[in-house]
């Protein structure tokens, strides 16, 4: 609850309004069974004039019920939606902030659900607080007090049931705040379960497993179903139990109260509002059960979200350094690097230095550490060991800003996004003018599709870019990318889609149109980086080798090795 104090502070008016409608709301409530009982004592002696002020005072009170009530509301729902959507806003920023080991340590579904889900249940939870829980206490307190006062021969019956109403709550509530927890915790793994099966919807059909991916999801779906079904169950029990208790209750007040009616004939009035009182009392410790219960359940939700705000990024910049992009030079002295959730180094004291200007091409067998190194030069993580330089300052010592201006990452599997081909391409550059976005689609070989669209760069890209193939997807990336003119261009193997004149006519245009510009072409092909001005050779996280394609044929094992068998490869795909 302390988390969201410094939001309450923005809404202190709302939270002065609420509090006054429902001490409003609470004083009618209380003070209605009063005027009940003097009516009705009116009545008995036939004072009509004293009759009719009662009940035009009764009249009102009720309207002022009414009226407190929809103010109550109307505040509760100004503070829950403002309280909300402030968290909601400030933890997707945090999120935004998070390295790519923070978010697998969460997980992308595990992230989603906090954002909806769990931002849910601390609406309800905030709404009710504001439109139950300050006013419950106040209720139960004053009915347990006016049925003592009115009726003070039997204030133990009135006190039985207020132990026995809060015992079962307190032990049903208390069994359910393990089951909120596991609620959500099963609802992060199937929220997992259904993305992983959108994502790779094509590799489910391709192979025929929707019956297989269907059991799974059921599974899941199943164990979410128990855990409701037992909450279910314990709400079934509260409610009739303290219902039960409290008619027990009135039934033996009222049993007593006949057999001393001779006795004490003015209980004949008292009956009415006492019922009143009791009931009263019952619906707010009911109410109180039932807040309590999904304040209980906001809190696990709001233990979550405070995970997410509480957990500092790994990699954290200098905002103090400046602002500008650096030079395109870059240098890993004696790198090596271990992912937060493996064992084993996939780099190894990795030492190499880049020109501004040149084009570096890194090549490996799969998993040697050609990605990582990719990573690393747009400080995706920082090194477990060593340093990386780039434009002579360490990566630990500049400012977000400046790096992003110096860095351009196109990324192996291309992403788009929902919305035109200008705004995807934006990315790289949010005010990037109609010349640029032509000059960076040129580059890129996307040019000869775009222009088919009869609206141009307006062309809209369908959800999960499924009106693109995997090569135009490609080249869009890459134009995303180019688009920034930063002093260095990542390509993570960025060109495997496109077919051999596409991507020889791509590797023309960045060496022409970007000589100013240190390129990083990581690929598996060796065709693809045979002309870069050094060539990095990477084996089990280590590198091996560096040079030019001619000085490695004739001094690198490896690239010999790499080489020959590409070769044979492609003669035999010839044949």
């Amino acid at each position: 609850m302390k988390q969201l104090l410094p939001y309450l502070k923005n809404y202190k008016k709302d939270v002065v309004g609420a509090a006054i409608a429902i001490l409003l709301s609470v004083f009618t409530t209380l003070y209605q069974p009063v005027l009940l009982q003097q009516v009705q004592a009116e009545l008995l002696v036939g004072q009509s004039g004293a009759v009719l002020r009662d009940t035009s005072l009764l009249v009102a009170t009720g309207i002022l019920a009414i009226v407190s009530g929809v103010f109550n509301v109307f505040y509760a729902a100004r503070i829950t939606q403002g309280v909300v959507s402030d968290l909601r806003e400030d933890t997707y920023a945090k999120i935004q902030t998070f390295s790519l080991a923070n978010i697998q340590k969460f997980s992308s579904e595990s992230l989603s659900v906090r954002l909806i889900n769990d931002m849910q249940q601390v609406m309800n939870m905030v709404m009710t607080i504001f439109m139950q829980l300050l006013r419950l206490p106040i209720m139960m307190i004053g009915s347990f007090v006016m049925a003592i006062v009115i009726l003070p021969r039997y204030w133990w019956a009135v006190f039985v049931m207020l132990v026995l109403v809060l015992g079962i709550g307190s032990y049903v509530l208390g069994k359910m705040t393990g089951d909120f927890e596991k609620f959500q915790i099963y609802m992060d793994k199937l929220s997992g379960r259904a993305g992983e099966f959108l994502q790779g919807v094509r590799v489910v059909k391709s192979f025929n497993q929707e019956g297989q991916e269907i059991s799974k999801f059921n599974k899941d779906s199943d164990d979410l179903n128990q855990i409701n079904i037992r909450i279910g169950y314990w709400f079934s029990i509260i409610i009739p139990a303290a219902t039960l208790v409290s008619y027990l209750t009135i039934s033996l007040v009222v049993y007593l109260v006949g057999t001393s009616i001779l006795s004490h004939p003015g209980d004949v009035t008292v009956i009415s509002p006492y019922v009143n009182y009791v009931l009263t009392l019952l619906f707010a410790i009911l109410f109180v059960g039932m807040a309590m219960m999904a304040i209980s359940r906001g809190n696990v939700s709001l233990k979550r979200i405070k995970e997410v705000m509480d957990t500092e990024p790994d990699v954290v910049f200098n905002d103090q350094a400046p602002k500008d992009a650096l030079a395109g030079s870059i240098e890993f002295r004696d790198v090596s690097f271990t992912y937060p959730d493996g064992d084993q180094p996939v780099l190894k004291h990795v030492s190499f230095k880049a020109d501004p200007g040149q084009m570096i091409g890194i090549v490996g067998a799969t998993g040697s550490g050609k990605s990582t190194i990719a990573q690393l030069i747009d400080r995706l993580y920082d090194p477990t060991a060593g340093k990386v330089k780039i434009g002579g300052s360490n990566l630990k010592e500049v400012s977000e800003e400046a790096l992003h201006k110096t860095v351009s990452y196109v990324l192996q599997k291309p992403v788009l996004f929902s919305g035109t081909i200008a705004d995807n391409l934006r990315q790289g550059k949010a005010d990037a003018t109609p010349y640029e976005l032509e000059r960076a689609a040129q580059i890129a070989q996307a040019s000869e599709f775009i222009q088919t669209y009869g609206d141009s760069f307006n062309h809209e890209v369908e959800e999960r870019s499924a009106n693109f193939s995997g090569g135009q997807k490609q080249r869009l990336s890459i134009a995303r990318g180019i688009i920034a003119d930063s002093p260095i261009l990542i390509l993570d193997d960025s060109t495997s889609a496109l077919d051999a004149k596409s991507e020889k006519l791509v590797q023309e245009a960045l060496e022409k149109k970007l000589s100013k510009t240190t390129v990083v072409m990581i690929a598996e092909k060796i065709v693809s980086v045979m002309h870069a001005d050094k060539i990095l050779v990477l084996d089990d996280g280590k590198l091996v080798a560096q040079g030019t394609h001619q000085e490695l044929l004739k001094s690198s094992p490896v690239y010999q090795e790499i080489y020959q068998t590409q070769k044979a490869k492609e003669r035999k795909e010839d044949l």
